[in-house]
């Protein structure tokens, strides 16, 4: 995981066809992630591992609801919306996973995310009763997921919105050993190097089912 550069986020509530599904598999991306805030179940979540196997490239769960947890995936990433008004997304629904898995979870394929939702239009904004932080909280945030609480990732989500790159700039200045990822409105190959410059990998993930051969260029961009 260190290595990556470039991920491609697939939602399983949203359709995309075995043709252009396979595009985004041999693309060249150094992994796939499946997850999403709404209609995730898993019977879209199987749905997608069963043909996104069909290749080689590494596929994540990320998980936002326990109902949607499958074995098959080879890593599993656990969200903590660091900016949530609510301990229930950063601790409490971790709590109920471990209570629940601990005996079957495998360590190193696990891995939790600081996330920091900075799009107020967002559905996962709403859906964790987010605040939007300012530049000084943001990169305070980043400054706690490595020295605090010690993760692999802290990750920058606009959901669908095109972020500042000089806040990502900011954050990346905070973090020594925890990975920075960002997401969010990554539309153009210009966008994707733009981020890049600062963040350790972006994920692209709504232009996948606007404009395929835009998305594929994102890959070639940054490699």
């Amino acid at each position: 995981m260190n290595e990556w550069k470039h991920v491609f986020k697939l939602d399983p509530a949203k359709e995309i066809s075995d043709e252009n599904l396979d595009m985004i598999c041999e693309s060249g991306t150094d992994a796939i992630i499946v997850g999403g805030t709404d209609n995730v179940t898993l019977d879209g979540v199987l749905d997608l591992l069963s043909r996104i196997r069909r290749h080689t490239v590494p596929c994540i769960l990320e998980i936002s609801t326990m109902e949607a947890i499958t074995p098959g995936f080879d890593y599993y990433f656990i969200p903590m919306v660091m900016n949530s008004t609510e301990k229930k997304w950063m601790m409490d629904i971790q709590h109920q996973a471990i209570k629940e898995y601990k005996d079957i979870m495998n360590w190193n394929e696990i891995f939790v995310e600081g996330y920091c939702i900075l799009n107020e239009e967002a559905k996962a904004f709403t859906h964790t009763n987010s605040y939007l932080p300012d530049d000084e909280d943001v990169t305070a945030y980043a400054y706690m997921a490595e020295h605090v609480f010690h993760l692999p990732v802290f990750y920058m989500e606009y959901s669908g919105k095109y972020g500042d790159p000089e806040l990502v700039e900011k954050v990346k200045g905070q973090l020594d050993e925890t990975m920075l990822f960002y997401g969010g409105g990554i539309e153009s190959s210009f966008q994707a190097q733009e981020m890049k410059e600062h963040a350790d990998v972006i994920v692209v993930g709504n232009i996948i089912y606007t404009d395929i051969k835009k998305a594929i260029k994102t890959v070639g961009a940054i490699k």
